[in-house]
């Protein structure tokens, strides 16, 4: 079976936001499968540039190949917390995507172990050559470091008995397969305390991706960066699918576009100074149309902000 054509989210939405230039320079820090830069790539002309960035090898093999007779874009493997590394001394950005999460590639392929939807190694790493996988930290990991993962980065009410079936069973049989991950949270979460419409590991698939790609540190350490790379007017969006991302961009947007609160004594128009982003309208979500044609854009929600003149920011 071929793989499944690529639906980026919210595309019309990201073009029209980021207000492009013909001879800008955008970065796309999630590349995926190229959905969004061809999107942008459209609209440059001869003169434009853009950078890709991905964690997964396999997603920066697959871009590269796609766009390898556009010279106007640019393939870098790194994580989010590279961003400035990447740069070159005096470069400044006109726009900035991030569509962060897991990717539909990744989902979809057994091999990865991110979806209990497809047996496969119990794996979860972005980017497979780095780190611990899945099965290994739950092969080592103490029962309260588990459930309290668990509570907190897959708001999973039953954290705890989870926690502990995952020892028990790893003592008799090492937990190595998504399905066999599935079939014991499956086991111990009470019927009464299911989600409706929701397999009771989710929340626990959730939280263990989560926790292995380090994805919450990722997304607190690039969004300074991405701040301190974008020209005056540049614009930063981000494509969030659950709240705990979405409450990390939401509070940075809101600190950059409150600035610093002064005390009333001192006269200056508006009280606050060193304000760095104007917020553009409100969140932006998938049309009723889209979500029915990509059912995964049914959480997505787009936010916005644009980088203020330099001197607003003295």
């Amino acid at each position: 079976m071929g793989e499944q054509p690529h639906r980026p989210v919210l595309l019309k939405e990201v073009v029209t936001a980021m207000n492009i230039r013909e001879d800008g320079f955008y970065l796309d820090a999630t590349a995926g499968r190229g959905g969004h830069i061809a999107a942008i790539l459209a609209c440059l002309g001869p003169n434009g540039r853009i950078l890709a960035f991905d964690r997964d090898p396999q997603a920066v093999a697959y871009v590269a190949g796609r766009f390898h007779d556009d010279e106007r874009i640019t393939v870098h493997h790194a994580r989010f917390s590279d961003l400035s590394s990447h740069l070159q001394s005096g470069d400044c950005l006109d726009g900035i995507l991030f569509d962060f999460g897991v990717s539909s590639p990744q989902l979809d392929e057994a091999g990865r172990g991110f979806s209990f939807q497809h047996d496969g190694p119990l794996d979860m790493r972005m980017n497979p050559d780095e780190g611990v996988s899945a099965a290994q930290w739950l092969a080592t990991a103490e029962k309260n470091e588990i459930r309290d993962i668990l509570k907190r980065l897959g708001e999973e009410r039953h954290a705890g008995r989870i926690a502990a079936a995952i020892v028990h069973e790893r003592d008799e049989t090492p937990i190595t397969t998504t399905r066999q991950l599935a079939k014991l949270i499956d086991s111990v979460v009470p019927m009464r305390g299911r989600e409706k419409g929701k397999h009771p590991a989710t929340r626990s698939f959730q939280a263990i991706r989560i926790h292995i790609n380090a994805e919450l540190d990722e997304i607190a350490s690039v969004l300074p960066q991405a701040l301190e790379a974008l020209c005056s007017g540049g614009r930063l969006l981000t494509i969030c699918f659950h709240s705990l991302e979405d409450r990390i961009v939401k509070r940075f947007m809101r600190r950059e576009a409150r600035g610093e609160e002064l005390p009333p004594e001192i006269p200056v128009r508006g009280g606050n100074r060193g304000q760095t982003l104007r917020i553009s309208g409100k969140p932006l979500r998938a049309s009723a149309h889209e979500v029915k044609t990509n059912p995964r854009a049914r959480s997505a929600i787009l936010r916005v902000a644009e980088r203020l003149p330099f001197e607003a920011a003295a």
